[in-house]
């Protein structure tokens, strides 16, 4: 059974930081890139950040680029997102997901619980 738990997340000021994990399992790390959607009341889902633990290749969605980065730990068999200068239109939902790559459009076939980002102004 494919697993992933998210963590991190939680209540920060306007240009703070904040870090994400997902910790994976049931399934060969190798196999699919993790990466996290975030999801804001009356919007629609967005794809954020993806990483392939295979290759390293990366995606970045333009709104986060140059303040978010993605890596992994395939000893852990976990990902990380570290999300830095933050806004407060970064407040959403973000929900640790798994694809089977990191090529857009990321359509992401399973997905955490997700954890609460807010972004105080």
């Amino acid at each position: 059974e494919v697993q992933l738990v998210d963590a991190g997340g939680g209540l920060v000021q306007a240009g703070g930081s904040l870090r994400l994990s997902c910790a994976a399992s049931g399934f060969t790390f190798d196999d699919y890139a993790i990466g996290w959607f975030r999801q804001a009341p009356g919007k629609e889902r967005e794809g954020v950040s993806c990483i392939s633990p295979s290759d390293g290749v990366t995606y970045y969605a333009d709104s986060v680029k140059g303040r978010f980065t993605i890596s992994s730990d395939n000893a852990k068999v976990s990902v990380t997102l570290q999300m830095s200068s933050l806004k407060p239109e970064d407040t959403a939902v973000y929900y640790c997901a798994a694809a089977l790559d990191c090529i857009p459009p990321i359509v992401f076939e399973y997905e955490g619980q997700g954890t609460q980002v807010t972004v105080s102004s």
